[in-house]
């Protein structure tokens, strides 16, 4: 990991700062446990998924709806299993 990859992270957790604590949770435990192993295209993937309202992440996240993009619904399954755990 080089220092530029450090600061990308960095605003990352202030961006998955959310108005509810489960999405704190989900979009937190990821960029904790998975962004080091994340190639770039899921790495964009993610920080353009954050930009999303919450009550649209929220919606996907519980199965009520799914995102538009494929990568998103990658994201949202692997969030989904790792709750599951």
């Amino acid at each position: 990991m080089t220092p530029a990859d450090d600061v990308v992270p960095g605003r990352l957790r202030w961006r998955c700062r959310r108005g509810m604590r489960e999405l704190d949770v989900l979009l937190g435990g990821w960029l904790e446990t998975r962004w080091a192993q994340a190639d770039a295209a899921r790495r964009q993937a993610f920080a353009e998924l954050l930009e999303q309202a919450d009550p649209d992440l929220w919606a996907w996240c519980t199965g009520r709806a799914r995102p538009p993009r494929a990568d998103w619904r990658a994201l949202i399954d692997d969030f989904r299993a790792a709750a599951a755990r």
